[in-house]
């Protein structure tokens, strides 16, 4: 199998595990014996140990070779999947529970796939290959809500888990076969960087996952909320003072990577936003929504996902014609244009199916262009790192959209409350779009796949600072 074969098995893989499990929580708890705030940590974990995962893994990758690290991440999910069917076969909750945070680790494979598909292809192959590795974190996302609801249905909560085994030991045994790419940048890790970031982005995720349930003004809600911003203040410090830090500032404080991930954050949001909201609408009962079960709405959700797939590669095609910023912005415009459609209709099911259609369309360009801006605004010894945090403002935008999406509906109550949502995040879809454009034209990294050899701090490369 090719390079990028190898590389779109393993990050589809894991992205779809992330997912796998959202829209089959109810059949989670009840099989498991436990309430549904208990249930829902199942998505969570898996997500907190993916924030942590992502960095630390696209840091190591750029010191000790990306194919060592992606090995490791891909062995940890193995093992966590394995540990996901012990859970689910003994009906153990604290099994499975270890089961997702492990395989949660094997979320750092996003990152080094950049490093690797940026090393190893020939320059002609690399903006196509990055645009569809970037853009599968949606993908595999949504997949995994497709999938989750008719596996659950058929075979119950360990049905949602045996496809993704020969899934992870395939993914393993391809990776093993991936070439080693260059000479790896060496250094020493930062462990306390790297436990200072790990405690800040647990504490941050908590803080937007679990806000809601623990009530804003609840006692725990504010100790998280003051451990996160402690821990971020100490961490920056940390950084700032290291000789080799996790985390280059400088490198994230550059005008095109720092408005590159903001932009992740803020589509992110809108976007993940969106798919919450349509198969919640799909399963309110019959009035305003559709009264649709878990399996017909994940019917509902398939064309959303194979536009992804099918629209994603055209974005190397627009950035080549357009520019660099043109299939994001796009992208983004297309997401406002599908929300607004949504926000004034949303009763029939040709309403939901034309509005995923669109999703998958700003979905598959606005994901694919974020990660070839991110890649092209850094050196390649800076690819790992630069993706890893990339990635994890995808991942926070994201939480933010879900949270969001479900305390607009609660807020609004019943349809006006979905028409609330539907319009806060067609605003923020719109709001991308001049963050877009204050991007550079072009960075500081491969241009059409050529390396460029400002990236150092030449005026108005890629260096240029906030």
């Amino acid at each position: 199998m090719s390079v990028t074969g190898r590389l779109f098995t393993g990050a589809l893989t894991v992205a779809t595990a992330q997912t796998v499990v959202m829209s089959a929580l109810p059949v989670l708890g009840a099989e498991l014996g436990v309430a549904p705030p208990a249930a829902t940590w199942t998505l969570t974990v898996f997500m907190l140990a993916g924030a942590v995962a992502t960095p630390i893994a696209g840091r190591l990758g750029d010191m000790l070779g990306y194919r060592r690290v992606m090995l490791g991440c891909l062995a940890a999910f193995t093992a966590g999947t394995v540990l996901c069917l012990l859970g689910a076969g003994t009906g153990s909750y604290p099994l499975l529970l270890a089961g997702r945070a492990l395989s949660g680790l094997g979320s750092g494979v996003f990152p080094l796939t950049f490093g690797i598909a940026r090393a190893a292809l020939p320059p002609a192959r690399q903006p196509r290959a990055i645009a569809l590795l970037s853009a599968l974190t949606g993908i595999g996302g949504a997949l995994g809500m497709v999938l989750s609801g008719p596996l659950a249905g058929a075979w119950g909560t360990g049905g949602l888990f045996w496809p993704l085994l020969p899934l992870a030991l395939l993914s393993l045994l391809l990776a093993a076969g991936l070439p080693r790419t260059g000479t790896p940048a060496g250094g020493r890790v930062d462990l306390l960087g790297a436990l200072l970031l790990a405690g800040a982005l647990v504490a941050g995720l908590l803080l937007i996952s679990q806000g809601r349930s623990w009530g804003w003004a609840a006692p725990v809600t504010c100790a998280v909320a003051v451990a996160a911003v402690l821990l971020t203040v100490a961490f920056l410090l940390v950084e700032r003072r290291v000789p080799a830090p996790l985390l280059d500032i400088a490198l994230h404080t550059r005008r095109a990577v720092a408005l590159t991930h903001l932009s992740a954050v803020l589509i992110g949001c809108a976007m993940f936003g969106a798919i919450t909201l349509l198969p919640m609408l799909a399963q309110t009962p019959a009035g305003y929504g559709l009264d649709l079960s878990p399996s017909g709405t994940g019917l509902l959700m398939i064309p959303t996902v194979v536009t992804m797939l099918l629209v994603s590669p055209l974005a190397p095609r627009l950035r080549g014609r357009f520019g660099s910023r043109a299939p994001l912005a796009a992208g983004a415009a297309v997401a406002a244009v599908a929300l607004t459609q949504l926000a004034l209709a949303h009763d029939r099911v040709w309403h939901l199916a034309v509005a995923g259609l669109l999703t998958g369309v700003a979905y598959g360009l606005a994901f694919a262009a974020l990660g070839s801006l991110v890649v092209e605004a850094v050196a390649p010894a800076e690819t790992g790192a630069a993706g890893g945090v990339n990635t994890i403002a995808r991942t926070a935008g994201g939480a933010i959209g879900a949270q969001l999406a479900t305390a607009l509906v609660v807020a609004g109550g019943g349809e006006r409350g979905y028409v609330l949502a539907f319009a806060v995040f067609a605003v923020l879809a719109v709001s991308a779009v001049p963050l877009v454009r204050a991007l550079p034209v072009s960075g500081g990294g491969y241009r059409g796949g050529h390396e460029s050899n400002r990236g150092a701090g030449a005026p108005g490369g890629a260096a240029d600072r906030l």
